[in-house]
């Protein structure tokens, strides 16, 4: 018996831990207007909450006043007291009853969106504020699903507690009152037993439901991540012919969700047919006692149409706790993970008093630095060297020697385990994220571009931009003439990921992007490497201007790019293996020299390759002129 009652405890406990974190939503900071809203739509609820019990008597009093048993001759007014005027009287009430309701909703409608804003703005947020670690181990499909879910469970949560539990609760007391003053206290229990069976049940039922909500929602999450991911990669898709591959993992994903989703809406009939069991056994019960109370002569039938009445009246309320009790559960069940997202901690921080970084020459400095992603591998090992002001230091090495780490590390997406880096003997932890990158500029091997205009992503380098700033740097860049013969010039739509550009022309709006930030600090982190030999010369060109009296941090596959570096280091298994110029190296003869000559033959048999194709080419056209 002791691991229910755990279970049952922490449960209980994640549900109250999540109503907390609710309160701000429910009650809005800092938004005296919103809060006015919210007492006002209360006010407005519970005056119709008094009018609706009216309804009932009205009912009651026309269905006499047709028998000509009626005497409600100081109660009423005399104008009241007619059949027809107690008719008129009882539609009046229900549409102002009905009216206050709408009111209410039109009150609270703003505090509702309100509360989705900021819940959506601050999960928003905080998932940039999350290291780069967490968002290469989560996927976006499933972040986005889940954060679409938890939007719109909020506003449900915050209109039906806010709105409608307490005096939905006022409501049953209030008739339980009327029942018991009224009739006696035969009727109060069956009233009372008929709500506790109804309540118990309906928690009882949802709280199963909810296991097969959560199962619902893992399997949504699960194909929506497929079909992103999926749709994200469709040129991979469509290279390796694997179209009914993702189809059928997709499938598979929507199978269970098809299974959880059916398991739904067959508890919910269960649900459904158990509540209305339970309200009809109570109903026939307090009918018959009317009834007979009747026939006594007790009662008039107007008393029997009351009971009737205010009973059915009441089941609206009692429903409307189940789907309350039913939608909040399920709303914290949609939420709960948006809540687990947001106490993800942040990996790395700005330091208590942290200060703006001051560039004054932008000399960077890495000091015996050790750095592991995980602590069984690591990947640097001891790395010093400086990249002196307006210098450019470049780094070379094999595969996974730890180079696209450095400049990671000095964009701080992670922190070291020891070691410095400094920027003009400022230690990199010690200044603010914000103020350290925007004064390094970074173009990247692979280039993503927002699915927007080439304007909007160069203008990205520098929000505040002018047209006329965003040409120039498309110029220096080399690719203002591309843009202009376009048919939407600037205005032409990249699509996803820039995916309608070749990758030179992607490179090039990077650079351009870049300009436009023009900081003092550059970092090329193999941009030229997955370019052809001849775009590569292209794309270096425009490098070279954008690099031009800049402390410039070059990563490199491609040794052909850094020969005029001031200073190359070599990498090998995450220790520095050789440094100095590129002259200097070849005449070590060491790793250096190896990689260089390697190149070089790669390079040249490609080279001979084209020349065979182009000669081949032109005998082709040699020996088809005859013919024409």
């Amino acid at each position: 018996m002791t691991q229910p009652t755990k279970t049952v405890s922490a449960e209980s406990g994640r549900l109250v831990q999540t109503l907390l974190n609710l309160w701000p939503y429910m009650w809005p900071t800092g938004r005296a207007d919103l809060k006015m809203r919210v007492v006002w739509a209360t006010f407005y609820l519970f005056i119709s909450k008094f009018v609706l019990l009216l309804v009932p008597y009205f009912f009651k009093w026309s269905t006499d006043a047709l028998n000509g048993k009626v005497d409600m001759a100081g109660v009423l007014p005399t104008f009241l007291l007619g059949a027809t005027a107690l008719v008129i009287a009882y539609n009046v009430t229900r549409l102002l009853q009905l009216g206050l309701n709408q009111l209410r909703d039109a009150l609270f409608a703003s505090v509702g969106q309100y509360a989705v804003r900021q819940l959506a703005f601050r999960t928003f947020v905080h998932m940039h504020r999350l290291s780069l670690r967490f968002h290469l181990e989560r996927k976006t499909g499933g972040l986005s699903r889940i954060i679409e879910r938890g939007t719109k469970g909020i506003e449900t949560i915050v209109r039906f507690t806010i709105l409608n539990t307490l005096p939905t609760l006022l409501e049953f007391l209030l008739t339980a009152i009327i029942f018991w003053r009224g009739y006696g206290f035969s009727y109060l229990a069956v009233t009372a037993f008929t709500v506790w069976a109804y309540i118990w049940f309906t928690i009882r039922a949802s709280d199963w439901r909810i296991s097969i909500r959560r199962s619902m929602n893992d399997s949504d999450t699960d194909a929506n991540t497929k079909a992103i991911d999926s749709l994200l990669n469709f040129e991979t898709v469509k290279y390796f012919g694997n179209e009914e591959m993702e189809a059928r993992r997709f499938d598979q994903s929507m199978e269970r969700y098809e299974k959880a989703a059916t398991d739904v809406w067959t508890s919910l009939g269960w649900l459904n047919f158990g509540q209305g069991l339970i309200f009809g056994l109570g109903t026939t019960a307090m009918l018959i006692l009317s009834a007979l109370a009747v026939q006594r002569g007790e009662q008039t039938v107007g008393d029997f149409v009351f009971v009737n009445s205010l009973l059915l009246q009441l089941s609206v309320p009692l429903n409307f706790i189940g789907f309350v009790y039913r939608e909040i559960r399920q709303g914290l069940t949609d939420i709960e993970q948006m809540f687990d997202l947001l106490e993800v901690d942040e990996e790395v921080k700005d330091a208590p008093g942290a200060t703006d970084l001051v560039v004054s020459h932008g000399a960077i400095s890495f000091k015996d630095v050790h750095f592991a992603y995980d602590a069984a591998r690591p990947i640097l090992k001891g790395i010093s060297f400086e990249v002196p002001e307006g210098k450019t230091v470049a780094v070379v090495g094999p595969s996974g020697a730890g180079k696209s780490t450095l400049s990671r590390l000095l964009y701080r997406f992670y922190d070291i385990q020891s070691g410095e880096i400094t920027i003009d003997g400022q230690d990199i932890r010690q200044v603010t994220q914000k103020s350290l990158r925007s004064a390094i500029g970074m173009v990247p091997q692979d280039t993503v571009l927002f699915n927007d205009t080439i304007a909007y992503n160069i203008r990205y380098g520098r929000p505040s931009a002018s047209e006329t700033e965003i040409a120039a740097a498309a110029e220096v860049a080399q690719i203002g003439g591309f843009i202009r013969h376009l048919p939407e010039g600037y205005d032409t739509k990249v699509g996803e990921r820039g995916l309608k550009l070749s990758g030179g022309e992607k490179q090039r709006v990077a650079i351009a992007r870049t300009i436009l930030k023009a900081p003092p600090i550059l970092i090329l982190d193999e941009a030229t490497s997955a370019l052809d030999t001849t775009t590569e010369h292209e794309i270096q060109t425009a490098l070279d201007v954008v690099s031009k009296n800049r402390t410039t941090l070059v990563i490199a596959h491609r040794l052909s790019t850094v020969i005029g570096a001031d200073e190359i280091i070599v990498l090998k298994s995450g220790e520095i293996a050789e440094r100095g110029t590129h002259t200097a190296l070849l005449a070590k003869n060491g790793l250096y020299a190896s990689m260089w000559n390697r190149q070089r033959e790669a390079t040249q048999a490609e080279e001979h390759l084209k020349q065979v194709r182009e000669s081949d080419d032109m005998g082709v056209v040699t020996r088809l002129e005859p013919a024409r």
